[in-house]
């Protein structure tokens, strides 16, 4: 069955929820679903199975939140969960925690959060208190049903959300190892931003003739989805942050995510746009909670109005007033931009989403409008006249403003008497020019060169470029080290094993891992090099294949203890 998100919005009553939940809405000031919730809870009451495709901000959140709620029962004191939410990070695990408490409030919902990196103590103990509704990142979950902490036997629901996002990650087999352990007639419901094979796969497999509903790219540009403007400048590396102030100049955003790809381009750039005047805030893995929070503090009071991210420390935010994203490089895929972009163009909002491509990185652009079958226009960076004219536009505007809405009588005494020396025409030129200047009017006179782009090469010369098989001994890519591991080939490990054990364990992604090589009885890992001891103490403390590895830096040496090696890539082109 398939239904499409684009009927009349009812109100929440309308929807046969019960009272309890409609109290809690309102008094959060919902008065009525968003498509996705008018489209999903109906099916979802009804208990039917559910695939998604609704990118961040339509409200897919309490679309399945009500309905596992709508069917708790009453007295639940020594009862197992009801519900297993799976998600692929920490932010989200807490944000979604925090959306049921906010709708189960009145019927006193016990809602636990299990993820990495939180102490398994206090974890623990919430689970033997007894729980309700326990959301989870896919490895944590594992480890407290492998450990009997986690009981599924009473588990009607299981949500799947961001399924793509926890593909990416290396979750795939923790995902249907969960899957296959929660027997009897359950509700499966699975979201994702994206539908890549991967994820249609799991839907096949676990679904049982589920609802569809489509909210996602093709949704989009049909208006029923995020409303998100487009664009894209092909501009060199060192010309991207004058690009960057041009275009934030000219668009002048409420609020904007800049996303870079790793934590020292975050941290340099941060120090740049503040050199330009900018409130702006770093945000990667490399900050300890205290400070992710003290800094979204800031961005949700205006305090600050540019955040500079990574992917990975990005995931999960949401910011109500957030106008702009910008892309400083072009994703490696098309799922990472659909993730990016959805962070704008929130509840029916518009947004605008922006690229800098350097002149190489042109064909991917091409790869993610035939993907998300959506235009991204090519602009020309915008010119110095451009921004004086922006500016002036600014102006006309504040002064526009501040003649309907200010009391400027006080001030005609002062053109009234300079109207007797003065055209009252010369006056107000000479007005403007001061409104002008205190608004800022100073323009660099640095012109930013066009770019032609960068012609598509033969497949020999990308693959050339792009790599291939590995050779022992080859440079590490920049900004990376290797993590030496003593489990190889000869354990069974495969390279999925070790993405999930980082990803599960630290702050990192699926994307910020580089190159993996796998030797007979050892494995060397890339990651980021201001990431390297949060990795090794991480695993340190787990297992990988049932086995505690040896885990350090790689040491550089010329010989290595043994033959061949198989050497991956984790980053997609």
């Amino acid at each position: 069955m398939s239904m499409n998100a684009s009927e009349d919005a009812v109100g929440f009553a309308d929807l046969g929820l019960r009272p309890e939940l409609l109290q809690a809405l309102a008094g959060l000031g919902y008065e009525e679903p968003t498509p996705i919730q008018h489209a999903a809870i109906p099916p979802l009451l009804q208990g039917r199975d559910l695939l998604g495709q609704a990118a961040t901000g339509t409200g897919k959140t309490a679309a399945f939140a009500l309905p596992v709620l709508q069917h708790m029962l009453g007295d639940r004191a020594d009862a197992g969960p009801v519900a297993l939410v799976l998600v692929p990070t920490r932010e989200l695990a807490v944000q979604v925690s925090q959306a049921f408490h906010r709708y189960g409030r009145d019927l006193g919902a016990r809602v636990l959060p299990i993820y990495g990196g939180q102490p398994i103590g206090q974890q623990l103990r919430g689970l033997e208190r007894g729980v309700d509704v326990v959301v989870a990142t896919p490895g944590r979950a594992l480890d407290h049903i492998g450990r009997g902490s986690l009981a599924l036997r009473g588990v009607a629901t299981i949500v799947l959300d961001e399924a793509d996002e926890m593909l990416d990650m290396g979750f795939a087999e923790d995902i249907e190892a969960i899957l296959e352990g929660i027997s009897g007639n359950r509700q499966t419901v699975l979201f994702s931003a994206t539908m890549p094979s991967r994820v249609d796969r799991i839907a096949r497999r676990y679904l049982r003739d589920p609802v569809r509903i489509e909210m996602g790219c093709q949704a989009t540009a049909a208006g029923t989805g995020p409303l998100v403007r487009q664009s894209a400048y092909v501009v060199t590396r060192g010309q991207k942050p004058a690009a960057l102030g041009r275009v934030l100049e000219v668009e002048v955003p409420s609020a904007a995510i800049v996303f870079c790809r790793t934590r020292e381009e975050v941290d340099q750039l941060t120090e740049t746009m503040n050199g330009r005047g900018y409130r702006a805030e770093a945000l990667h893995g490399g900050m300890s909670q205290d400070q992710r929070d003290r800094v979204m503090g800031r961005l949700r009071n205006a305090t600050a109005d540019l955040l500079i991210a990574t992917d990975l420390a990005a995931r999960g935010l949401d910011i109500e007033h957030l106008t702009h994203v910008v892309n400083y490089d072009v994703p490696a895929a098309p799922e990472a931009y659909v993730h990016r972009i959805g962070r704008v163009g929130r509840a029916g909002r518009e947004g605008v989403a922006i690229t800098l491509a350097e002149p190489r990185e042109h064909r991917m652009l091409k790869v993610i409008e035939r993907v998300t079958k959506q235009r991204i226009s090519v602009g020309r960076v915008p010119t110095i006249a451009d921004l004086r004219a922006r500016r002036l536009e600014l102006t006309r505007a504040a002064l526009q403003e501040s003649l309907l809405t200010d009391d400027l009588e006080r001030f005609r005494v002062v053109v009234e008497t300079l109207a007797e020396e003065f055209d009252v025409m010369e006056v107000a030129l000479a007005a403007v020019k001061l409104a002008h200047e205190s608004l800022g009017s100073e323009v660099d006179d640095e012109e930013i060169p066009e770019v032609a782009e960068v012609p598509v090469r033969k497949r020999a010369d990308l693959r050339d470029a792009e790599g291939g098989e590995g050779r022992r001994g080859r440079a590490r890519t920049a900004g990376m080290t290797r993590v030496f591991l003593g489990v190889g080939r000869s354990t069974g490990i495969r390279p999925q094993d070790l993405v999930g054990a980082i990803t599960g364990e630290s702050r990192l992604g699926g994307r910020d891992i580089g190159a993996i090589e796998i030797a007979d009885r050892f494995s060397l890992v890339e990651v980021p090099e201001s990431a390297a001891g949060e990795v090794i103490a991480a695993l340190r403390r787990t297992t990988i294949k049932g086995k505690k590895p040896t885990v350090r830096r790689e040491r550089d040496s010329a010989s290595r203890p043994d033959g061949k090696t198989t050497v991956l890539s984790t980053k997609r082109k």
